[in-house]
């Protein structure tokens, strides 16, 4: 079966193009004959024969397993012919997660043994121990009331997709004395069976351990502890109605700061040239991972040796590099994910930084995950990927809906690491359908969720966009893009109420947009004649305009880097927005407050400021909880934030005006209440966030401003 069809039309973009007199459709043809997804799909399954866990499987970062994977993958490159291969050695934190066994004897005596998975912390029973659990609902700081948990397991549900993240009632119940906390995912993650197990990364410090337990397991201690109290059914389970219950654990999960591990790197090497397209997929997992991302370091070396087997020789050196630590890498940060691929950029090689025309990451690609497809990728390559994609045929088997493009990145994957490197990247769809709410990071992420025609797409897909990125001269960067979101973030009912100037900035941006779309023209033109060079079969040609592009080509590139510096922020929920957005988002519900408060209307105050930074989680933990989260974004190194560091500027602590509002409402005090002291507080923190918005827009001025002068310079060369 035909499964993809790709235009022989040469795009503005010169994506399709000769090489060495060779028709470009004969060179995909060839690749897509040497496809072999068999072999791929082996692969993957060949990578769960390493695990940290024997029960659960886990590859952890800087543990035996990922050692042992890593080094099955440098063997797997070598065979399959891949150059100058090798093992980048980076720093991460290690993890170890042996094991967690829980056994409890019912009241009719039925012996039940529980497999508990766990998070990046510190736990080590040195044997089987006997712990009390209790029972503590969404463990808030509200649930703790009238509980003693000294000493003991605190069994809690949570739904980290819609409410809060592991770390708040984990340290919550570490502050309080417990031993550990036990989480049952009741939504959000893990809905694909109620005996599913459900990992994600901690983002908390080691020393606050945690645990994962089915819905099932869960049932069975509760049951229990509805026993032991004075709950007669379900609908009375209140952590004050239930009892505590004895189990026997046994659980060793260790983790070791400052670590070597390995990020795997293979090259297909170029012809004459250091410029480089990087393609990526990390071999780190939880449980045994055969989705995300076994799949998609097989796709990645299934691609790599199709390329070979077919003879392709690249004008660009074609890196392929297999990620440690992408799940997890380094404790107590918020940011503690895609370690390995920030390390490979921001240390291994940073050079690479100011070469690479490409970075195409593959995440979870052996499944659909919606009727529509998608690439999703930086602004500057919407137009590039929109226009490779219009001419792709799609199997209705795979995407009855075809295929389309998405920006901006956002922080799910490595891919992120990569762009604010200054890499253009992209990556596979995959964060939005229904299997990231119930297979993903559980036990039920194995092979029976396999779609071969998804994957065979996705193979084809990507390896003939790998040869199109190396058809072209320069990296097709449409500024234009960036700019037109940055002129559509511009809350126009905020900036007037908060008599806001951004007359400057609207001038800079319209010159920015005139300069990007004649430097997007000029692109496109050189591109053009490179293609009709190689059409020609004109290789001498070629390669002089190549050589004579290179300032232009690491131009261009540094441009993407200071844009990523200048204009990428992120949220308290790790949302990618510019500037100047947050402090937005936060005056919009400063406004509302304000109104409300001088109202005497209490609840639809605390209803508003629930959206002001990290505020929301001042109304459900203890002040020390709230503030720990806080000031570990705030005030650590940069080289425990990775990624997100200086990426979250201002920051409003309502934590006392959220108690004293609170309060009033506990006392029955909800409408025509004095808000006064509450009124005059919001009033001054609107007053500081409108100057942080000034300071924004002058800053998001300044910048655009620097940004077009660094594009009127390419024009010139």
């Amino acid at each position: 079966m035909n499964i993809i069809r790709l235009s022989r039309t040469c795009l503005s973009s010169g994506s399709f193009l000769k090489v060495e007199t060779r028709e470009v459709d004969d060179w995909e043809q060839q690749f897509t004959d040497a496809l072999e997804i068999g072999y791929s799909y082996q692969l993957a399954k060949r990578m769960e024969q390493f695990k940290t866990n024997p029960a659960l499987g886990y590859r952890t970062a800087g543990s035996k397993a990922e050692f042992e994977t890593g080094e099955m993958l440098c063997r797997e490159m070598e065979a399959i012919g891949l150059k100058d291969v090798h093992k980048d050695r980076v720093t991460v934190d290690a993890w170890e997660f042996e094991k967690a066994e829980m056994r409890f004897t019912d009241s009719e005596g039925v012996r039940h043994c529980f497999q508990l998975g766990a998070y990046q912390t510190n736990f080590d029973t040195e044997g089987t121990r006997e712990f009390e659990i209790v029972y503590l609902g969404k463990g808030t700081a509200d649930c703790y009331d009238r509980v003693d948990v000294e000493g003991k397991l605190v069994l809690v549900d949570i739904n980290q997709r819609d409410e809060w993240w592991i770390n708040f009632p984990v340290y919550q119940a570490h502050l309080r004395g417990a031993a550990a906390l036990v989480a049952v995912q009741e939504q959000g993650y893990g809905e694909v069976h109620n005996t599913a197990l459900n990992a994600q990364d901690i983002a908390g410090p080691a020393d606050a351990p945690a645990f994962s337990i089915s819905q099932a397991d869960a049932w069975v201690l509760k049951k229990a502890m509805m026993e032991a109290g004075s709950c007669p059914d379900e609908s009375g389970m209140e952590p004050g109605n239930m009892g505590a219950v004895a189990v026997e654990f046994e659980a060793r999960t260790t983790v070791a700061p400052d670590r070597e591990t390995y990020n795997i790197v293979g090259t297909i090497p170029g012809r004459g040239t250091d410029r480089m397209i990087l393609i990526t997929a990390h071999y780190d997992s939880y449980f045994s991972g055969f989705q995300d991302d076994n799949a998609a370091v097989a796709m990645m070396f299934g691609i790599a040796r199709a390329l070979l087997k077919s003879g392709y020789r690249p004008k660009f050196n074609l890196v392929f590099c297999a990620m440690a630590a992408e799940e997890w890498g380094v404790a107590n940060s918020k940011y503690d994910w895609s370690t390995g691929a920030y390390e490979e950029v921001f240390t291994a090689h940073p050079e690479w930084r100011g070469k690479t025309f490409a970075n195409l990451n593959f995440e979870l690609p052996a499944h659909a995950h919606g009727q529509m497809d998608a690439v999703r990728c930086t602004y500057e390559y919407e137009d590039f990927l929109s226009r490779f994609l219009e001419g792709v045929e799609v199997d209705e088997a795979a995407y009855p809906d075809g295929v389309e493009v998405l920006c901006p990145i956002q922080t799910w994957s490595d891919d992120f690491s990569m762009a604010v490197a200054g890499i253009p990247s992209m990556v596979n769809e995959f964060s939005g359908g229904e299997f990231m709410e119930t297979h993903y990071h559980s036990q039920f992420d194995n092979d029976n969720v396999y779609q071969e025609p998804v994957y065979r797409f996705h193979h084809v897909l990507y390896g003939r966009l790998v040869m199109a990125f190396d058809r072209l001269l320069l990296p097709p960067m449409n500024f234009e893009r960036l700019i037109r979101a940055v002129t559509d973030s511009d809350d126009v009912g905020i900036r007037r109420k908060a008599e806001v100037d951004t007359w400057e900035m609207k001038r800079a941006l319209k010159k920015a947009k005139e300069v990007s779309r004649a430097l997007y023209r000029r692109i496109t033109e050189l591109n053009r004649d490179y293609a009709a060079f190689l059409d020609q079969g004109d290789m001498e040609a070629a390669d002089r305009l190549f050589a004579r592009c290179g300032e232009m080509q690491e131009r261009l590139l540094y441009i993407f880097r200071k844009e990523q510096d200048y204009f990428v922020r992120l949220n308290w929920h790790d949302e990618v927005l510019f500037p100047q957005e947050a402090v937005q988002d936060n005056l919009r519900a400063l406004y509302k407050a304000l109104r409300h408060a001088w109202e005497g209307n209490a609840r639809a105050a605390l209803e508003d400021i629930y959206g002001i930074d990290n505020n929301r989680y001042a109304f459900l933990f203890d002040e020390q909880v709230f503030n720990y989260f806080t000031q570990y974004v705030l005030n650590q190194p940069g080289n425990r934030l990775k990624w997100g560091a200086g990426r979250i500027v201002h920051h409003e602590n309502l934590f006392q005006l959220v108690r004293s509002l609170k309060e009033k409402l506990e006392e029955g005090r909800e409408k025509d209440v004095d808000l006064t002291p509450e009124y005059l507080e919001l009033k001054r923190v609107t007053e500081n966030q409108t100057a942080c918005y000034r300071d924004d827009i002058r800053y998001m001025t300044e910048s655009i401003k620097k940004l077009t002068a660094w594009m009127q310079e390419c024009l010139t060369m």
